[in-house]
């Protein structure tokens, strides 16, 4: 991985020390408090029973299926905080087994709440309009239950397979002619945990590198726990060849499971990355600028990491195409009005799984794909992983290769 074309020029310095200590206590662990936490289990188990009450009621099985059914319910309402807490778990395989059993009853769970819900309003007008039988409340019962165990079989299966390559051009600008076709790999998402181990990490590395970028981004949340855990299975992204090197910009599960252990972590095995700072590349004789930001919400881990573009970009060279990596799509007003020309973000998943595309919005102002906010170009990748559940409907993961061409804005 060669970097010797880069000339550093940052706001502040990119050196922690291999042996940085200073995590704050909020960057590790995420606990509630006893009343929130008993109330979270409470609403689990009012939902679980909602369901049992709408759905096991009117399915036309043995009452022996029924009881299985409610069983399933039960174990579910048990495992899902279970698996939320898992991390909290030092013992091993106990930790694991309850992540994969915790998220995938999410996953099951979350389908099974949302189709009833939408029975229950096809329900309702199919009341209003005086059309409601007993077959059809029987028939949308056993359609609920199908297009569940669809959707989880098939989402595991989009999950858990390698992410596909995702090829797009993006227009910049007065683009320098010796920059037409600047290539960049993101990688964004990935999601290292319990459930994503180093064969992934090692098959997406193979995966980037047959693609032979100019320089690899990697646009945070890359892992879901600690380093001692986590380090083996993270070290074949050193592995990550490019003419220009890997920049990585922080997630906010990077803060959730220790920032600064993590960048020292990442700065070990020779990935740069870039907090609120900026390196100007040289490439065929033309200067592109390649910045990075903390996480939009990095100030309620760490006051002094908050997430600042125009920082980030400070003291760069004018009148360069300027690339900003920022987890989340809403720094992009302020990449904006910084002057970027281009914002690599991540984060939404894409809504990882209908119909949670559809709730993006409510957060952030992109879920997906490329969009323009003035002379700005956003691009949103669905990541390369996915969190929680191992379901992936309706928003496939990606590895996206990028190439910059000229364009009017």
């Amino acid at each position: 991985m060669s970097q010797s074309s880069q000339t550093s020029q940052t706001s502040q310095t990119s050196d922690v020390p291999p042996g940085a200590s200073h995590t704050h206590g909020k960057s590790s662990k995420r606990t509630l408090p006893a009343r929130p936490r008993w109330l979270m289990l409470a609403i689990i188990a009012l939902l679980h029973a909602y369901i049992g009450w709408r759905l096991l009621t009117p399915l036309p099985v043995a009452m022996g299926w029924k009881v299985l059914g409610g069983l399933w319910l039960a174990v579910s309402t048990v495992l899902i905080p279970l698996g939320l807490m898992s991390r909290a778990i030092q013992k091993e395989p106990l930790a694991t087994l309850l992540t994969w059993t915790g998220m995938t009853a999410i996953g099951i769970f979350s389908s099974l709440f949302v189709l009833t819900l939408l029975r229950d309003v096809v329900l309702g007008v199919a009341m209003a309009f005086s059309v409601l039988d007993a077959q059809l409340v029987t028939r949308s019962a056993v359609i609920v239950l199908i297009l569940t165990a669809a959707s989880t079989v098939l989402g595991f299966y989009n999950a858990r397979r390698l992410a596909r390559v995702v090829e797009i051009d993006i227009p910049i600008a007065d683009l320098p002619s010796e920059l037409k076709g600047f290539t960049i790999v993101q990688l964004s998402d990935i999601h290292v945990s319990s459930t994503i181990r180093r064969r992934y990490i090692e098959a997406i590395v193979e995966a980037s590198n047959a693609l032979k970028p100019d320089l690899v981004a990697i646009t945070g949340d890359l892992v879901d726990g600690g380093v001692p855990a986590l380090r083996d299975h993270i070290a074949p992204l050193g592995q990550l060849t490019s003419r220009h090197g890997t920049y990585v910009c922080t997630g906010n599960h990077e803060y959730y499971s220790g920032a600064p252990a993590w960048v020292a972590e990442l700065r070990r095995i020779g990935l740069t990355v870039l907090e609120n700072e900026h390196v100007v590349l040289d490439h065929e004789g033309a200067a592109l600028t390649v910045a990075g930001v903390t996480d939009f919400t990095a100030h309620q881990f760490d006051p002094e990491k908050r997430s600042d573009p125009q920082a980030a970009i400070a003291g760069a060279p004018e009148g360069v195409p300027r690339v900003l990596l920022a987890h989340q799509p809403r720094s992009a007003p302020a990449a904006q009005e910084a002057g970027f020309d281009l914002q690599l973000s991540g984060h939404t998943h894409g809504g990882q799984f209908w119909p949670w595309m559809y709730f993006v919005p409510l957060q952030q102002p992109f879920v997906h794909g490329l969009h323009r906010l003035g002379r700005l170009a956003i691009y949103v990748s669905r990541g390369t992983g996915y969190w929680g559940p191992p379901k992936r409907f309706g928003a496939p993961s990606e590895i996206t290769r990028i190439r910059l061409v000229p364009g009017k804005v």
